[in-house]
C-alpha cells in the first residue's frame, strides 16, 4: 500500500521522482474502499496446482479481493477432476453480463497447436473481446499472453529450436513503470516454452510497450499503453518444484529434454532447486494489482465499460 503525507511536503516530489508512490492526504479521503473482484481464467490442466500458484501471489497484498474461477464451457479438462469443476468454477455465460476490476488468463501446453485449431479458440476469442469492456486491467500469462497478443494485435509466433526451460536473468526496460516498483534492474524467472514472438514484431504495433526482456533481447513483459492489458511471458508464479516435474516428465515421455537452465545446483538434477524468483513474482502480481487494478478501478465497476 502506498504512504500517506500532506500535499506540500517537499519530499513528495522526491519520492516520486525515485518511483515510490505515494498518496495525498486530499486523494486518500476521497477514496472509496471495496473488495476487486478477480476472474481467473485457468486453462492448465493442473487446475488445483495453478490456482494454488496464482492465490498465493494474489493474497500477499493488504488488498481485499474476491477471486472466481473461469473454464471454458466448449471444451472439457481431461486431468481435472469434475467434482473440484462443478464446485469452484463457472462459464463464460454465467459471467459476460457482469464487470471485473481484473483478470488472469493463464497459459496453456499448446506451443504447436495453430491458434486456429484449438477445441476452445472461438470461446477464447469471445472472453478475450469481452473483456476490452467488462475488465478493467487483464493479465495474460505465457500462452495466453501469445494467444492474446496474436488475437489482438496479429503478433505472430515463432518457434524455438529447442525448449526455452530454466531460470533467466530478465532486465527491466521501463523502470519507471508501476509494474516493477521494488524490482532490481535485473530479474530473475522461470522461463518454460517452446515458442515466442519477436521484439521487432511488437514495436510495429503504436500501443503495445516492451518493458522488460529476457537475457538475449527476447520479449519477457509487455503492455498496452492504456494500461489495460499485460503480457507476462515467464512463470513468476511457479512453485520451486515445477520446473523440476516438467522436467521428469519430459523424460518420461522419451523427449530427451535439456537440463533447465540456472536451476538445479550444478545442473545436476539430484539436487535440490535454489529459488531465485520468489520475490520478484510477488511484486510482480502485488504491483498489477495495487497499481492497475486498485488505484485506477471504478468504485462502482458496472460503471466501467471499457473507459
Amino acid at each position: 500500500m502506498p504512504i500517506k503525507i500532506a500535499d506540500s511536503l517537499p519530499a513528495k516530489k522526491v519520492l516520486e521522482s525515485e518511483n515510490i508512490f505515494v498518496m495525498t492526504e486530499y486523494r486518500a479521503m476521497h477514496q472509496d474502499i471495496r473488495p476487486l473482484n478477480v476472474l481467473i481464467l485457468n486453462l492448465m490442466p493442473t487446475k488445483e496446482t495453478t490456482e494454488t500458484q496464482l492465490l498465493r501471489k494474489l493474497s500477499n497484498t493488504p488488498l481485499q479481493i474476491q477471486v472466481e474461477f473461469l473454464q471454458t464451457a466448449s471444451y472439457k479438462p481431461t486431468h481435472a477432476d469434475t467434482a473440484h469443476m462443478e464446485s469452484f468454477y463457472t462459464t463464460f455465460d454465467q459471467v459476460k453480463n457482469r464487470w471485473f476490476d481484473g483478470m488472469i488468463i493463464t497459459g496453456a501446453p499448446l506451443d504447436f497447436v495453430p491458434y486456429e485449431e484449438v477445441e476452445y479458440w472461438k470461446e477464447l476469442c469471445s472472453i478475450m473481446e469481452w473483456s476490452k469492456l467488462h475488465v478493467h486491467s487483464t493479465m495474460h500469462l505465457c500462452w495466453g499472453a501469445l494467444a492474446a497478443l496474436y488475437y489482438h494485435y496479429g503478433v505472430d509466433t515463432v518457434a524455438y529450436e529447442q525448449k526455452l526451460s530454466g531460470i533467466y536473468p530478465n532486465l527491466v526496460l521501463k523502470k519507471s513503470s508501476p509494474l516493477f516498483r521494488g524490482f532490481d534492474d535485473i530479474f530473475y524467472a522461470p522461463h518454460s516454452r517452446q515458442v515466442g514472438i519477436r521484439a521487432e514484431d511488437v514495436r510495429k504495433v503504436s500501443t503495445l510497450e516492451l518493458i522488460a526482456e529476457r537475457e538475449g533481447g527476447d520479449p519477457t513483459v509487455l503492455k498496452t499503453t492504456d494500461s489495460k492489458h499485460f503480457f507476462v511471458l515467464c512463470h513468476s508464479e511457479y512453485d520451486a518444484d515445477t520446473l523440476k516435474m516438467e522436467y521428469e516428465r519430459d523424460l518420461a515421455r522419451g523427449l530427451h529434454p535439456n537440463v533447465p537452465c540456472n536451476y538445479f545446483p550444478d545442473d545436476d538434477p539430484k539436487k535440490t532447486p535454489i529459488v531465485t524468483w520468489r520475490s520478484a513474482g510477488q511484486l510482480l502480481f502485488s504491483n498489477w494489482l495495487n497499481y492497475y487494478v486498485y488505484q485506477t478501478t471504478p468504485y462502482d465497476i458496472a460503471t466501467y465499460e471499457g473507459k
